[in-house]
């Protein structure tokens, strides 16, 4: 059964841990997203969703089925989290509480010890773990899948509140919200957008009032297994009942993707070729135009002022015709690249690329060390989506994933510059992917070049090979 439908442990097992593996199973990475998807959304349809709830309105999904979420995320993977020395208050988690209208933020400096974490706790304060995917390889995993089908960074926070409390004041974000419910349970409010212009936000709001709240659209208790999603701008607020704890995991993405965030890459480097292209963008404007022109004469009936406007509008319109519109996609999806989770490997996978490659000391010395790639050797991506190649100032880029890290941003963007003749070879990798292909078959004009291309893609985890290139 795929993910989405009915969920027989069989022998993958139940929970999370078993839907990955039946994801693992599927050859495409598209598919495994697309399903992954499903799976979050259902018994609603992708389709439905997309259509009737995304940036549109709220959807609650109730699924009486307490272990859905089973093998994400739970407070024992928290708990041990904090004792694996590595969480430090302010960078990975946030202790907070909010009481008669007022929110706090309780950190300390330093390492966030057990015994003080929990202290907090145990006097009703929320904590929230920043980057879960961080300290969890599940949530990574999950994530690293997940991101794919949006195109836009996947992210996760994860909230455990104490009974009786809440940890945050109302307030709406710049991201599209799914709420996993994984333990206890937890009261919900959502409410309407209150203007015209928070409708699909660029930016977060800062905390509001009860008396700022717009109107009310859903109000819910979510139990395990429950999942609630928000678009950004609809505000929202949750508290916990008095006789249980509320564990969940809030999944993100689309911040920041929006078409206006497009054109602020588009439109600069379309002004920038017609600049160079066009001498009408060259022309000196009007040597009197200040004095016709400003708010100060905005009401001024003037036949200079209708054609001053007219130019703007015709060199406006005309701009469109010098838009890189493939090339601001490109940057984008070099961002996109940039925020991306590295993939999680399979134990297959890992066995067909570098990762598993069987090099090490033995016996006084290297073995296994010569990476053989013949031209009969079969190759394919390792993921259809941890590349993206960029034509550039600097030549032909080719930006890419596997040695991104878990934690956003801590590392710079990784990319090859890549002779331009080796531009066909990643676009004929690209289409013929999830097949493998033979080295022989890449549109390089030599045998060497064949070889030395899947050679440095190998060694960067971009492609596998159908079969082990060394045995253990």
């Amino acid at each position: 059964a795929l993910p989405g439908g009915p969920r027989p442990a069989g022998e993958d097992g139940g929970g999370v841990s078993g839907l990955l593996r039946r994801l693992a199973r599927l050859e495409d990475s598209r598919h495994r997203a697309a399903e992954l998807f499903r799976w979050l959304l259902a018994p609603v349809a992708p389709a439905e969703f997309l259509g009737r709830y995304w940036e549109r309105a709220p959807l609650l999904v109730r699924r009486g089925d307490p272990g859905y979420y089973a093998g994400l995320f739970s407070t024992a993977d928290f708990d041990a989290a904090l004792r694996g020395g590595e969480v430090h208050f302010g960078t990975h988690l946030d202790v907070t509480s909010y009481a008669e209208g007022v929110r706090e933020t309780h950190n300390p400096s330093g390492r966030a010890l057990p015994a003080v974490v929990w202290d907090f706790y145990q006097n009703g304060c929320s904590l929230r773990l920043l980057c879960p995917q961080a300290f969890s390889p599940t949530v990574w995993h999950f994530l690293s899948i997940l991101q794919e089908q949006f195109g836009s960074m996947a992210g996760a926070n994860t909230y455990l509140t104490p009974p009786g409390t809440q940890g945050f004041a109302p307030h709406y974000d710049d991201i599209e919200a799914f709420v996993l419910q994984l333990e206890g349970k937890k009261h919900w409010r959502v409410y309407r957008p209150r203007t015209n212009a928070e409708v699909l936000p660029q930016f977060s709001s800062a905390n509001l009032t009860q008396a700022e709240l717009g109107e009310l659209v859903l109000e819910t208790v979510l139990e395990a297994g429950d999942l609630l999603y928000f678009p950004r701008g609809f505000i929202h607020q949750g508290d916990c009942l008095p006789d249980v704890h509320s564990l969940h995991i809030t999944v993100s993405s689309y911040q920041r993707n929006s078409w206006g965030d497009f054109l602020e890459k588009l439109l600069p480097a379309a002004l920038q070729m017609a600049l160079e292209e066009d001498v009408e963008y060259r022309r000196g404007l009007p040597m009197d135009y200040l004095h016709y022109m400003g708010v100060a004469n905005s009401d001024t009936v003037d036949a200079r002022r209708t054609a001053f406007v007219e130019k703007v509008q015709s060199l406006i319109k005309k701009l469109v015709d010098y838009a890189p519109i493939d090339a601001a996609v490109d940057q984008r999806a070099k961002s996109f690249l940039h925020d991306c989770l590295p993939p999680v490997l399979t134990q297959s996978e890992k066995a067909q690329s570098v990762y598993g490659f069987p090099a090490r000391w033995q016996d006084g010395g290297p073995c296994n060390v010569d990476i053989l790639i013949t031209k009969d050797t079969e190759v394919r991506l390792l993921r259809h989506g941890i590349v993206r190649l960029c034509n550039e100032e600097a030549g032909v880029m080719l930006y890419y994933t596997t040695e991104n890290s878990r934690v956003y941003h801590k590392e710079e963007p990784k990319f090859l510059e890549l002779d331009p003749e080796y531009t066909d070879s990643i676009e004929f990798l690209l289409s013929s992917y999830p097949d493998h292909v033979s080295v022989d078959n890449l549109p390089c004009e030599t045998l060497e070049e064949k070889i030395s291309l899947a050679t440095l893609l190998f060694e960067k985890g971009i492609l596998t090979t159908k079969n082990p290139l060394a045995q253990v």
